[in-house]
């Protein structure tokens, strides 16, 4: 089994999905629980009523491991709710994916955005075919997701009680922080990180930082720059202010782009290249793959120029811009990047 999870979708007035929270979901069930789930559920999504919620407690905590006890655990607080809370505009589902296929209903793509933030899939490793179509576009409020055709009325009936609800963002992704927040991190602002972002332990977003859905920072890190949808950045690398990286929507071509470990973009700059380990791109400086770059020899002679493209993936690369010439130079890095232990203990 490719992935489970119990899950509370928020609907709209005609029941239709809006977005889907997983407080535990599972990558890959252990075999006696996959073996469980397989009997208990049909592939993809299972709507649950209070009667079905108390009947799967027992089974679960009877298997006796770690995974089954802590599912047991979600189940009997979803029952509980149940019995005590106005569930009119929400459904209770359990969603089992067999493999990793593409997507065909919006608790499904919400499980995959799920096993990203949570850490327990990396970036570009899942199928994520389906997933624009079956997010549909929401307004995230203060109150949580409502369709934009009913914002309207809700916006009224909020003012009519002397409440203010704010609409923070229209987008087919909400923010990670009200979905999931991975241990040992630290993000100045929760709106420019996506769910479906992957942040590892250790790593700080700042206020410029943006990370992306199917994006990532494997930790520990400082993100003051944006990770592009599908890059994902190296242990100990650093972006600095307002640096990005190219993505894939948008002009990046079909190449995914990744920074390897120990690397470094200045602020204002900018890679549309993959590297590897130890690289540094100096402050202001963008290098895409067509960037004609001269090599620097060792002794400091030049020694030929040829397009960014050929050293895609290269690691111990400095690329720096002459400041009379306006060239762009690239030589053998002498120095890696060091992050501060200090910062990043967010413990």
């Amino acid at each position: 089994m490719f992935a489970f999870g119990f899950g509370i979708a928020a609907t709209n007035e005609k029941g239709e999905c809006l977005d889907t929270f997983f407080p535990l979901p599972i990558y890959e069930p252990d075999v006696q629980l996959a073996a469980y789930l397989d009997k208990a559920f049909d592939d993809g999504v299972n709507e649950l009523s209070t009667q079905q919620l108390n009947k799967i407690i027992e089974p679960l905590s009877g298997l006796g491991n770690q995974q089954a006890d802590a599912q047991a655990h979600i189940v009997r607080a979803f029952s509980a709710s149940t019995a005590s809370a106005d569930t009119a505009n929400a459904k209770l589902v359990a969603v089992k994916l067999n493999a990793d296929l593409a997507i065909l209903s919006t608790p499904e793509a919400y499980l995959k955005l799920h096993l990203l933030s949570h850490c327990l899939c990396l970036p570009n490793s899942m199928n994520l075919d389906g997933l624009f179509e079956k997010l549909p576009t929401v307004c995230w409020t203060t109150a949580g997701p409502v369709d934009p055709s009913e914002i309207t009325d809700r916006l009224t009936s909020a003012r009519l009680k002397g409440q203010h609800l704010e609409v923070q963002s229209v987008d087919k992704f909400p923010r990670m922080t009200n979905y999931v927040i991975p241990p040992g991190v630290r993000i100045a602002d929760a709106s420019r990180v996506r769910l479906g972002a992957y942040l590892g332990a250790g790593t700080t977003v700042m206020h410029a930082g943006c990370v992306n859905f199917n994006a990532g920072a494997l930790g520990p890190n400082m993100i003051e720059g944006r990770i592009s949808q599908g890059v994902v950045v190296g242990a100990h690398s650093d972006l600095g202010g307002s640096s990005s990286t190219m993505g894939t929507l948008s002009g990046g071509g079909k190449i995914k782009l990744s920074l390897g470990e120990n690397c470094l973009v200045g602020a204002n700059a900018g890679t549309g290249i993959p590297l590897g380990d130890r690289c540094t791109i100096e402050a202001g400086l963008y290098i895409t793959a067509g960037t004609h770059v001269e090599l620097l020899a060792n002794d400091g002679k030049a020694s030929k120029i040829i397009k960014a493209r050929e050293l895609a993936g290269q690691s111990d690369l400095l690329f720096i811009r002459h400041s009379q010439t306006g060239k762009v130079i690239c030589r053998t890095n002498l120095a890696a990047v060091e992050l501060n232990e200090t910062l990043h203990a967010n413990n």
